[in-house]
């Protein structure tokens, strides 16, 4: 009699993905992407800030689910309101950090004529930006079980929408507190982000933000003037690139030949049954080192047609032009690592810091002003983009665990989820070619972009930068060498200096406080009651709602400013 286990029939949760060019679904994805590309443009030209507006789209998707008209209804499906949420977040984070902040550079420089070729490189910044985070999601560089805090945010949003109860109760209850809290100029979102990431990497981060926010009173030391915070991203990202490198290999150290894929791709299998198993990734070492190879590829190509179309080559010469178009395509994928790293830790992205920092250096190579005008705005175009599809990624990778089989449905939904966030930046880009001129000629541009030209136009009096830069990359090397790759604790130590938000170090080390006692306080509980559930599973799922309602109360408060700037 034979033992082996018989075939598996096809499970009856087996089901085709619903598609982002459905009719229903493509038409509310552009209207909410109109609204996104709005909210950001507007809000980055006054305020300074581009919110998440996410959690924003998906309690729109789920109002609209509610409406029983023609085929409205079909929107209660949370994974099309995961399709919502993702193209209303990436028209948003494109229209105000992609495209309006790059173009502004070359506009504030005195020379509005650059401004379409910027565009063009800035359009195509974003574009493989996207595509690189589309390839290497999931992978030991950026694998989907890490924090990706606004990812997790969006998705219990809808869990809880979906399934109402207890979790909708907490989750409100959380988002009203993360709400009034943000009204008080609370960065609220530090404490939410506190609750949904790794401890280790938050520690750090919330240690930056302290000595960022007291350094100066008690120290009597501005360190940013220094350029300290700056100095430790410098050493931090360095070995993190190291890392990322040795990531793209196998286990054992060598390259990901065809042993290795195999070997990959049997650790992938799905289960006997064809359920989620948290030990699967979906993309290898193999696929990971190739995507950012072609990232690099793609990020050159960008670069020489930025340098062609903006006239690099009557300020530099034709080696000048060679260098700047390595150091641009170079630039612009470490920046897009760096920034999507720390995103995916705190929630937080320092594109603007790690910008500067590559600006600085332009200035220490004296690259002429324009062609490193142009240089910081490409490199600015990078990132966000990165770390909001990664947010997405994260939220519908939790909305599909459940579905039987997992692999192809994963596989499928992340695609259209890819396809969604297309449209969004599409709908970015027209509105960003409609609205620049009249906007900026009103002298509406986005402040980050102000600094870099002013710092361009000031240039270096002396070598104080650079020095202080070098010295302070040693510790920031040494803390990311010895943190480790899964934990980043370099790049949010530096982070956190550079973001320095008034009171959000103290936001971020209570909550990890309360992380930590809560969880003591139901294993224990768990203990006396002989609990059939697992005590730190459980804890672990109310602190994610509660997280998530902070990030959701503080990100509705965002939106709430368009009203101030308008």
């Amino acid at each position: 009699m034979s033992t082996s286990p018989p075939a598996a029939a096809a499970p009856e949760t087996a089901r085709a993905h619903p598609r982002a060019l459905e009719p229903v679904t493509l038409v509310v994805t552009v209207l909410l992407s109109v609204l996104g590309a709005v909210i950001g443009l507007v809000l980055i030209t006054t305020l300074g800030i581009a919110p998440n507006t996410s959690v924003i789209g998906a309690l729109i998707a789920m109002l609209i689910g509610r409406i029983s008209f023609a085929a409205l209804s079909r929107m209660r499906d949370p994974q099309r309101q995961n399709l919502v949420q993702s193209a209303i977040s990436g028209s948003t984070f494109a229209a105000a950090n992609s495209l309006v902040t790059p173009i502004a550079v070359p506009f504030l420089m005195g020379k509005p004529g650059l401004v379409w070729p910027m565009l063009g490189g800035a359009v195509i910044g974003l574009a493989v930006d996207s595509w690189v985070l589309y390839r290497v999601f999931d992978s030991r560089l950026l694998p989907a079980t890490a924090a990706w805090p606004a990812g997790i945010a969006a998705a219990e949003t809808i869990k809880a929408g979906d399934e109402g109860g207890r979790k909708a109760k907490l989750l409100g209850v959380s988002a009203v507190v993360g709400f009034v809290g943000s009204l008080f100029k609370l960065p609220m979102s530090a404490a939410g982000v506190a609750f949904l990431g790794n401890i280790w990497a938050l520690l750090m981060f919330g240690v930056g933000l302290l000595v960022a926010q007291y350094a100066p009173t008690l120290l009597h030391v501005d360190l940013a003037a220094n350029h300290v915070p700056h100095g430790v991203m410098i050493g931090a990202g360095l070995v993190a690139l190291v890392q990322a490198v040795l990531l793209m290999r196998d286990r054992k150290g060598g390259k990901a030949g065809k042993g290795a894929k195999a070997a990959a791709e049997a650790a992938a299998a799905p289960s006997a049954d064809g359920a989620f198993t948290p030990e699967v990734r979906t993309v290898d070492a193999r696929r990971l080192r190739r995507g950012l190879l072609e990232g690099l590829a793609l990020f050159l190509v960008g670069a020489m047609l930025i340098a062609l179309t903006g006239g690099v080559l009557a300020d530099m010469g034709g080696a000048g032009l060679v260098g700047w178009v390595l150091l641009a395509g170079v630039a612009a994928l470490v920046h897009q690592l760096i920034v999507g790293l720390a995103a995916m830790h705190s929630g937080w992205f320092p594109a603007f810091a790690v910008t500067l920092i590559f600006l600085i250096v332009g200035l220490v190579l004296g690259i002429p002003s324009v062609p490193l005008a142009l240089l910081v705005g490409y490199a600015a175009s990078t990132g966000p983009a990165f770390a909001d599809v990664g947010f997405d990624f994260k939220a519908g990778w939790l909305l599909r665990k459940d579905a039987v089989p997992w692999h192809p449905y994963e596989m499928a939904g992340r695609r259209q989820q890819y396809i969604a966030q297309l449209v969004g930046f599409a709908v970015a880009i027209l509105v960003v070619v409609v609205t620049w001129k009249p906007f900026f000629e009103d002298g509406r541009v986005p402040p980050v972009a102000q600094v870099y030209v002013d710092t361009i136009k000031a240039g270096l009096t002396d070598t104080h930068a650079l020095a202080m830069m070098g010295l302070w990359a040693i510790p920031g090397a040494l803390i990311q060498f010895f943190g480790g790759s899964s934990r980043q604790m370099g790049v949010l130590l530096a982070t956190g200096l550079l973001v320095a938000t008034p009171q959000a170090g103290w936001l971020v080390l209570a909550a990890l406080a309360v992380r930590f006692g809560y969880t003591r306080w139901k294993k224990r509980q768990g203990q006396r009651e002989a609990a059939e559930s697992d005590p730190q599973t459980d804890a672990d799922n109310d602190l994610a709602l509660v997280g998530a309602g902070l990030v959701a109360g503080s990100s509705l408060n965002d939106v709430s400013q368009i009203y101030k700037a308008v």
